[in-house]
This record gives structure tokens, C-alpha cells and sequence, in this order.
């Protein structure tokens, strides 16, 4: 499982499993990561964490973000990549063996573009196998750090009696409106860079989309959602970055 290991000037101080699928850090009591100091924003950061990706956003914080020295709004998580929040550290640790995925882990990606549509390149390997599991704190905990953690769900989903149906969007308004996307990965990401983006994974008990970035949540039937996977039914209509898209199962 991915976690991340808190430290402030060389000195470890609690390590948190990502067991779930956005986990919040600032300076408020809500953060699922509290960090009670001046430095660090109200809501200063989230990591996204879907199937076996992670994905890093600044929430706008006033300080910013660092990833490896270098100022991000959006970052995809690697294996020892080191989050900065003022003088706190956060380094990414994955525990899955080097060279273990194989070339199903390759997925590939869909942005809407202003008048374009395409793919855009393969995303990079899986870094974990589990999604599940309890973060393990220190014996003390330290001044000005709290950690808010949930029970992780079941293990494992249960064996599928029969195969998951096709799926696919179709997109409803913008220059590609009637184009179709199957939704065949396991990932498929969508929106603007910048602006708001989402995931839909394919799970063995259905179609999930996710917020990745952005002030704006997805819209699904009029409702916007919040920072959880909603399950996707047939012809729910999704709206993402201004762009309206039905989802659908295919016969």
C-alpha cells in the first residue's frame, strides 16, 4: 500500500496510509492531515487516490506546493517523490516492487480540449496492488500534527458472476458534440488541465467517477457531487468543465 511519511527537519514524524480516495491536509481540524501551523493554508493540499494512482493538487494554498523543489498545482505521485508544506515534509512511498506491472497497467487517458478530442499519452504504471488498510501512527503524537483516519473498506470486492458491460460516453454539447468513448481502461481521465478534471475507473462492480482538480465538482443529473467516487447508472448525464456527456451501457 502507498503511504506518506510525515517529517519536520529530518525527524519522522508519523507515516499515513492513503486508504482513501481523497485525503485532505491544512491547517483547519477537518483535514484528514491537520498541520497546526501559520505556514500551512486552511485547506492547503488533497491527494487523490484512484485504484493504484495518486494524484497531488495545491487547493489554491497561499504558500504553494513543492514536489521534489519544484512548485505544482497538479502532480502525479511517484515513488519517493517528496511533498513540501512550509518546513513539513511528505515523501511519497510506494511498495510495490520495481518492474512488478506489467503492460495491462498501462492506461490510457481522454481530455476535452476547446474543439479537440483526442488521447492523450499512457499514464504511468501502478505504484501500489492495495487501496486498503489503516494508517500506522507513532507511539506520540506530535505537537501541531493530527491525523483523522476511517475504517478502510473490504479487502477485497467479491468475485463478479458475470463480466462487467461496455461502456461508454457520449458527449452531448461543445465542437465534439455525438462522438463517442468507450471506456474500456481501467482509467479514463476527463476535463480541461486547469480548469476541472475527473476520473471514471472501471471497477469489477461497476463505473465510478472521481474529482481530481478543480474548485468545481462534477455535475451528474444536476447534482454536483462531492469529494467521493459516485457509482455511474445507465444514461446518467455528467457535466465536467462546461462539457454535458451521457454515460451509457452498450447492448
Amino acid at each position: 500500500m502507498a503511504k506518506l511519511i510525515l517529517s519536520m527537519d529530518g525527524l519522522v514524524l508519523k507515516e499515513i496510509a492513503l486508504n482513501k480516495e481523497r485525503i485532505t491536509l491544512g491547517r483547519k481540524p477537518h483535514n484528514d492531515i491537520q498541520i497546526d501551523n501559520l505556514a500551512i493554508s486552511g485547506e492547503h493540499a488533497a491527494i487523490v487516490t484512484i485504484l493504484n494512482d495518486s494524484f497531488l493538487e495545491d487547493l489554491n494554498s497561499t504558500n504553494g506546493t513543492l514536489v521534489n523543489g519544484q512548485p505544482v498545482k497538479k502532480h502525479f505521485l511517484r515513488n519517493n517523490d517528496v511533498v513540501e508544506l512550509g518546513k513539513y515534509k511528505l515523501k511519497y512511498v510506494s511498495e510495490q516492487p520495481a518492474g512488478g506491472a506489467g503492460a495491462g497497467d498501462f492506461e490510457k487517458t481522454m481530455l476535452i480540449r476547446p474543439n479537440v478530442m483526442k488521447q492523450a499519452a499512457d499514464v504511468p504504471k501502478a505504484l501500489t496492488e492495495s487501496q486498503t488498510g489503516l494508517a500506522r501512527s507513532m507511539e506520540s503524537q506530535p505537537a501541531g500534527v493530527t491525523t483523522h483516519t476511517q475504517p478502510a473498506g473490504p479487502a477485497a470486492a467479491a468475485p463478479q458472476a458475470a463480466a462487467l458491460p461496455t461502456a461508454a460516453i457520449q458527449l452531448l454539447t461543445g465542437a465534439n458534440a455525438g462522438k463517442e468513448l468507450e471506456l474500456t481502461k481501467t482509467l479514463t481521465t476527463l476535463g480541461k488541465p486547469g480548469v476541472q478534471v475527473a476520473v471514471i475507473a472501471r471497477r469489477p462492480h461497476g463505473f465510478f467517477i472521481t474529482h481530481v482538480e478543480g474548485a468545481q465538482f462534477p455535475i451528474v443529473n444536476g447534482n454536483v457531487l462531492d469529494s467521493q467516487a459516485h457509482q455511474l447508472a445507465d444514461h446518467d448525464v455528467v457535466e465536467i468543465a462546461g462539457i454535458k456527456m451521457e454515460f451509457f451501457f452498450k447492448t
